[in-house]
């Protein structure tokens, strides 16, 4: 449980004239859920998105597992993200969204239907296989896109303000969801979020502002800070 599943070193991005992030360095224990709290313009989004692969860090190093992902494409890091806007294909149904990155990965046909239906069974969606995301409420496309992230087996899973379009009590639900998922499987939990009391429900927090880190702390002191 200690041994990093994550780590940052000196990571450097940059868009353009901006420094988006600013030489950041931390860890992520195997199997934590950690919190990247900030507000917009902070990095928490662009940090996310160099642990994915969707972005290059100008300098630094990012490696999971203790193993360098610098120069590694997105599709071949043990990963998983979860989206504030779902990223669903609208064509497709409920079980073929679901079925999607198992394709892509070559998966035989049957294992693709047995993780299809154990994915949507987890999240409480197992009589909406047949249905288009557009007749699903904004927490059922979200429990869809978590289905679709956990049927591929990631040991990492990545939520970028994944309650953003949701009411506060379908946030909520959605996060223990993830936590759960996240403890039947294993896998490590990044949650960036600009909630200070949904960054609360994680082992630890660091608080990024400009592109750094101007706190870090398990989610239990800074609780105690805050209510002081």
């Amino acid at each position: 449980m200690n041994q990093p599943g994550i780590e940052l070193r000196e990571v450097v991005k940059r868009h353009g004239s901006t420094v988006a992030v600013d030489h950041l360095s931390f860890s992520v224990r195997r199997g934590e859920f950690f919190s990247i709290l900030g507000p917009s313009g902070s990095g928490k989004t662009t940090t996310l998105r160099l642990i994915a692969g969707f972005e290059h860090p100008d300098q630094g190093d990012i490696l999971i597992d203790g193993q360098s992902v610098r120069d590694v494409p997105p599709n071949l890091r043990p990963v998983n993200m979860v989206f504030q806007h779902y990223a669903l294909f609208p064509h497709l149904t409920v079980s073929g969204n679901v079925a999607f990155g198992l394709e892509m990965r070559g998966v035989a046909r049957a294992e693709i239907r047995s993780r299809v239906g154990e994915a949507l069974e987890m999240v409480h969606l197992a009589a909406h296989g047949d249905r288009l995301p557009a007749q699903l409420s904004g927490g059922e496309q979200q429990r869809v896109a978590l289905a679709r992230a956990f049927a591929i087996g990631p040991r990492l899973l990545l939520a970028d303000e994944p309650t953003g379009n949701l009411d506060r009590e379908t946030g909520r639900q959605i996060i223990d969801l993830m936590l759960d998922l996240g403890a039947r499987r294993g896998a490590t939990l990044v949650l960036v979020t600009h909630d200070p009391d949904l960054a609360l429900r994680a082992d630890r927090i660091v608080h990024l502002a400009d592109g750094r880190i101007a706190e870090r702390a398990p989610a239990g002191a800074l609780w105690t800070r805050s209510a002081e």
